[in-house]
């Protein structure tokens, strides 16, 4: 698939297709809302657009990057609607049938990187969770009932910590599903920091993605 990608916008990687394949496994009804959080390229929008004519909207903090997701997508005819903003704030009061979001998860520097680094597409502090907690805490108020986050991270990020946010926020959230993957370069730029982090073994230079679905009870039932 031929994307627009300006320098400093993700690359579309092996967690970009692990969440596609999560959303082809996901029940969603024609005319779905739809959210592509952290769009990057506009890939899952374009795809999400295509999948029972869903309703889509994507949001990226970077200028860039929402430019390339406009794009990518009105390149394709798909009548998606691109915001530039952090996270979810552009979207107050809107709630959404599904929630697409691949943040920033690789553990980086203590001080956020600059609105021009290149980093700013995948570093996100310390730990790897500063926008993860962040989606955790935001996403339950913008779930329709019956609605589901996909999100996606390295296990390496901590999987039970975004498991327990979710439950404590009221959803039912588990592993939808996982699979390991060689580092790319970044990851394999940042090794020698995660090995004296503990974050990952020495000589080790793969990890776990996984893709976490978080499920809002419908307001009727009280089920899923």
């Amino acid at each position: 698939m031929f994307l627009l990608r300006p320098p400093g916008v993700y690359r579309p990687q092996g967690d970009t297709a692990l969440l596609s394949e999560a959303l082809g496994l996901l029940e969603v009804r024609p005319g779905a809302r739809i959210l592509d959080i952290c769009a990057g390229t506009g890939v899952l929008s374009v795809l999400a657009a295509r999948h029972r004519a869903a309703r889509v909207t994507a949001v990226d903090v970077s200028l860039r990057a929402a430019f390339a997701a406009w794009f990518n997508t009105t390149l394709r005819g798909l009548r998606v609607r691109v915001l530039r903003g952090d996270l979810f704030r552009p979207l107050q009061g809107e709630e959404f049938d599904v929630i697409l979001a691949n943040p920033p998860y690789v553990a980086g520097e203590a001080a956020p990187p600059g609105s021009h680094s290149q980093a700013r597409a995948w570093d996100a502090g310390m730990d790897g969770r500063t926008f993860l907690d962040r989606i955790c805490a935001a996403a339950p108020r913008h779930l329709a009932p019956g609605g589901s986050l996909l999100m996606v991270h390295s296990a390496l990020s901590g999987v039970e910590a975004s498991l327990r946010h979710l439950r404590a926020a009221g959803l039912l959230a588990g592993v939808a599903t996982r699979r390991r993957e060689r580092f790319g370069p970044v990851m394999r730029a940042r090794a020698a920091q995660l090995e004296a982090q503990g974050l990952i073994e020495p000589g080790q230079r793969d990890e776990e993605l996984v893709v976490i679905c978080a499920r809002r009870e419908t307001a009727a039932a009280g089920i899923v």
